[in-house]
């Protein structure tokens, strides 16, 4: 019964410390920060990922197995630090939801303000909010905070639950729990030509890992549309750089898919919906690093052609919401360089003609484009890429 669960993804956001990972591990069990370089620095860096079954008994909803199974959760921890915003981007492309985490002794911060603007670029319509940390405030410093998160909220997000928590101590977690199991799953496009959003990709062989034992090049993500299954050929682009006659080029990649897991399960076949990850017959040198983030795979021939220029319907914000000040964001203006983030890929762009609420970019790097796409902008603002607005494909 378990395995025959609609999957939703949902993503964790919010300022830096403010107890995102320690929520994680507390509603699945899992501690995301698996990269070294993150354990060291006590921060994530890298998108984590975390699978769990949400349960529900007569006392409460649980993650312990007691009682009936009712929804499989695929949960995206997002960095919270200023420097890995493209990162948060990416994020926020793979989720269905999203949970905001505000600690109520520390209140909204400059980067609690960007990600909502992210969830906002990235039109993530449905979230919830932790009101962390509430074991460190006394009543009153609990409602003052309150009342700060529901302004701060707006009208777009009014109607989203505050939940207070102590992911520490383990209080109201099953809460969230319940919150989580009303989110409504988007409706599937499983007819659809697949598309499946590349965010990471690994080799995954051990030192030492005979021959005869190694693994192709595995890609994660989540498939946005479609069915794939073992044994399919695929294709990724924009591909791979290569250079002939001193031009570099983006080449597509063609490979079999030879294993498919749901989380952590092997399946043979993948339908939208969780984390999933794609073994491949692709050289594993290929997958080290991340080299294959930003891509897109589907059945051979299905992709569009890469695309060289971007022309965008946008709208900025009023201010830049990552600073300590507040900044005004000036109007876009031509031959101006701006970052983009399409799907999972992050390149740079130059404006091209501009009008009104449309403008053209011509990009550093091809991408795949398909009419609807949305795209957050963001510009160079005291030495670190922020979010100014946000755009949609047309």
């Amino acid at each position: 019964m378990e395995n025959e669960l609609e999957t939703i993804n949902v993503g964790i956001f919010g300022h830096i410390d403010h107890g995102k990972t320690t929520l994680l591990k507390q509603l699945s069990g899992l501690w995301t920060d698996t990269h070294s370089e993150e354990l060291k620095r006590g921060i994530t860096i890298k998108l984590g990922y975390a699978d769990t079954t949400i349960y529900k008994d007569k006392e409460d909803y649980n993650i312990d197995k007691k009682g009936v199974p009712i929804r499989h959760v695929s949960f995206i921890d997002s960095p919270g630090h200023e420097m890995l915003m493209a990162t948060t981007l990416s994020g926020a492309t793979l989720i269905d939801a999203a949970i905001l985490v505000i600690a109520a002794n520390e209140g909204i911060k400059p980067q609690t303000r960007e990600h909502l603007m992210t969830l906002q670029a990235k039109k993530v319509e449905q979230i919830i909010v932790v009101q962390n940390k509430i074991d460190l405030v006394d009543k009153e410093k609990a409602r003052n905070s309150y009342k700060e998160i529901k302004e701060f909220l707006g009208e777009k997000y009014s109607s989203a639950q505050i939940i207070p928590v102590s992911a520490q101590q383990k209080v109201n977690l099953g809460e969230v729990l319940r919150a989580i199991t009303e989110f409504k799953v988007p409706e599937r496009k499983i007819e659809a030509d697949p598309i499946f959003v590349i965010a990471r990709s690994f080799d995954i062989n051990k030192p030492g890992t005979k021959p005869k034992d190694l693994k192709g090049a595995v890609l994660g993500g989540a498939l946005k549309q479609g069915i794939l299954k073992i044994g399919d050929k695929i294709e990724i682009r924009p591909g791979r750089t290569v250079v002939e006659n001193n031009i570099k080029k983006f080449v597509p990649i063609k490979t079999n898919i030879l294993g498919l897991f749901k989380g952590s399960r092997k399946v043979e076949r993948l339908i939208p919906g969780g984390s999933m990850s794609i073994e491949t017959s692709l050289d594993m040198s290929l997958g080290k690093g991340d080299l294959l983030s930003g891509n897109l795979a589907s059945l051979e021939g299905k992709l569009p052609q890469n695309s060289e220029r971007a022309r965008l319907k946008f709208k900025l914000f009023p201010e830049v919401f990552g600073t300590t000040s507040q900044i005004k964001v000036d109007p876009i203006t031509k031959k101006e360089l701006l970052m983009l983030s399409i799907n999972t890929s992050i390149t740079g762009g130059t404006v091209g003609d501009i009008n009104k609420d449309e403008m053209s970019i011509d990009l550093k790097v091809p991408t795949i484009l398909f009419k609807g796409d949305n795209v957050g902008i963001a510009r160079k603002v005291q030495g670190h890429w922020r979010l100014i607005g946000f755009g949609e494909v047309i």
